[in-house]
């Protein structure tokens, strides 16, 4: 028998892996070690939401731990920004006290996790875009679909919409900073 030796067939003893085949299962355990340090560890995650920052970012309860989480892929006016407040209260509406689940995309540089956001069945991402409450973020947005949710809230003037011209919060922040 190749690959190792059988001892006693008949008695249901398993057949003893050769040297090599020791090798083997060493470089496969090796290589996905390897393979699972080197990606990013991101876990999906259930809470209750404690807080809202403004009309793209929230704190998460996940156990005992407080999450701050930044709404992937949109971008919200800013505080100070015209519709910020009610881009703020719409979020407030839809999530806080209210139990979450994050699917989680990488963390930003200000350590928060980037996260698509559902409640129950509603994505919350994607209804902020529809109500008018935020932009798709263009710099970095992966999600495809929510360029058309954007024009249709353009074209129905929902929410910041209302404004002919309404100033991206990514180009709001560069003509405001100190």
């Amino acid at each position: 028998m190749r690959g190792g030796s059988v001892v006693g067939a008949r008695s249901g003893l398993v057949a003893r892996p050769t040297t090599l085949t020791r090798s083997l299962y060493r470089v496969a355990f090796a290589a996905g070690l390897a393979l699972a340090v080197a990606l990013p560890v991101w876990a999906d995650f259930a809470g209750k939401v404690i807080g809202v920052g403004d009309g793209d970012s929230i704190t998460v309860l996940r156990g005992r731990e407080q999450v701050r989480v930044r709404l992937v892929d949109i971008d919200a006016p800013e505080r100070g920004q015209p519709f910020g407040s009610r881009s703020k209260q719409s979020l407030e509406t839809m999530v806080k006290g209210k139990e979450v689940r994050v699917v989680e995309r990488g963390k930003d540089r200000y350590d928060r996790i980037l996260g698509r956001v559902y409640r129950g069945d509603l994505d919350v991402n994607a209804e902020q875009v529809r109500l008018g409450m935020a932009w798709v973020y263009r710099p970095v947005a992966r999600d495809m679909s929510l360029y058309e949710i954007e024009a249709n809230a353009r074209e129905m003037k929902h929410g910041l919409w209302h404004d002919p011209h309404p100033t991206p919060p990514w180009q709001w922040r560069k003509a405001n900073t100190r």
